[in-house]
């Protein structure tokens, strides 16, 4: 494969991702790897992949593709390319928890001569060196490269680099407990997104609502964390970003435990995990969760007594009767009746649960 067939397939493949089509447009860019004898071509759906399996968080995958693609770089000589895949060498370590290797390699790109890190990849290293210090809790550092890297976004007019910075502030403020601080960057974030995101991955959305979320829930504001929450999930689950996914269930255990409802955290755990696993064709994993979802509804009684259905899987609006038994608002109102169906207690009360 030439280099003029090469960059179409690459451009085929590219219009695949970005139409949703994830592994159809893997399924081209690894033909093209394994065809193509165009060394630039190469690099560049090495590129491609790196940053499709870091947006669906195959994060082993992405540093194997960042792996080859230095070898790539070496044997074309040019210290652009060198410091492009070092960079994606730090963020795949950074994906993985390897900080200590990812500031390594975050030196490494700063060191390299004539590149164009000061211009137009610095600010990127700077968020991935700050991310790394914030994972070691080396927080004074973190700060120092998050600022250096807003820095490099508002002089290069970066607007897709300075909502990842935003998000990260966001994580680094709730980990030092500035709850306001920590609501403010993601929030930020999400009108970048709002405004200058049309063509943007929607990972972008999803990484902003996932931040508001945790921020929303440290400040109590329960309700809207809930929101957001499900707003990066349902993201999360149409990309297959696992990492994110797990990320999203352990913020919706957090909303649920801070509102005192342990079942309903444990219901919504099996019911999310249920769908992740459905997705993914994970036949025993899913028979497992769909049992323990039962059980939870069976022993905490959430089912609605007339129509016999679940009550905590979905978005709906129910009643609940001063005898403490909940039904779906739709079943009391057609059913007419104005006793509670389970206890025949005659009282009722207005109002949602």
């Amino acid at each position: 494969m030439g280099q003029d067939q090469t960059k179409q397939q690459i451009e085929k493949g590219l219009q695949l991702y970005q139409s949703n089509q994830t592994e159809k447009a893997l399924q081209v860019w690894i033909k093209v790897l394994e065809k193509s004898s165009d060394l630039v071509g190469r690099f560049r759906v090495l590129g491609c992949l790196v940053t499709a399996h870091s947006e669906m968080g195959r994060y082993k995958e992405m540093l194997k593709f960042a792996v080859v693609q230095i070898d790539t770089a070496r044997e074309l000589e040019d210290a652009n390319f060198l410091l492009e895949s070092y960079l994606n060498l730090a963020r795949s370590n950074e994906k993985l928890c390897e900080f200590h290797k990812t500031i390594s390699y975050c030196k490494t790109c700063l060191g390299l001569p004539g590149t164009r890190a000061g211009a137009q990849l610095g600010g990127q290293v700077s968020l991935s060196m700050g991310n790394a210090f914030l994972g070691l809790s080396l927080f004074q550092k973190a700060l120092e490269s998050f600022e250096k890297a807003l820095r490099y976004a508002h002089n290069n007019d970066d607007t897709m680099l300075e909502c990842r910075v935003c998000c990260s502030l966001g994580s680094f403020y709730a980990q030092v407990k500035d709850y306001e601080k920590a609501l403010f960057f993601p929030c930020k974030a999400a009108e970048l997104v709002n405004d200058y995101g049309k063509g943007w991955s929607l990972k972008y959305r999803a990484m902003s609502q996932y931040h508001m979320a945790v921020a929303y829930r440290l400040l109590g504001h329960l309700g809207s964390a809930m929101e957001c929450c499900e707003e990066s999930m349902k993201i999360a689950l149409q990309h297959g970003d696992r990492p994110l996914q797990a990320l999203c269930l352990l913020c919706f255990a957090d909303i649920h435990r801070s509102r005192g409802d342990l079942e309903l955290s444990q219901l919504k755990l099996h019911c999310l995990s249920e769908s992740i696993y459905r997705s993914k064709g994970l036949q025993r994993e899913l028979r497992a969760h769909v049992v323990r979802f039962h059980e939870c509804v069976e022993e905490s009684e959430l089912y609605c007594g007339l129509c016999g259905e679940s009550i905590g899987e979905r978005n709906s609006r129910l009643q609940a009767l001063p005898c403490s038994h909940i039904f779906h608002l739709r079943c009391l109102q057609n059913n007419g009746t104005r006793s509670c169906p389970n206890c025949r207690r005659s009282s009722m009360k207005p109002g949602f649960v």
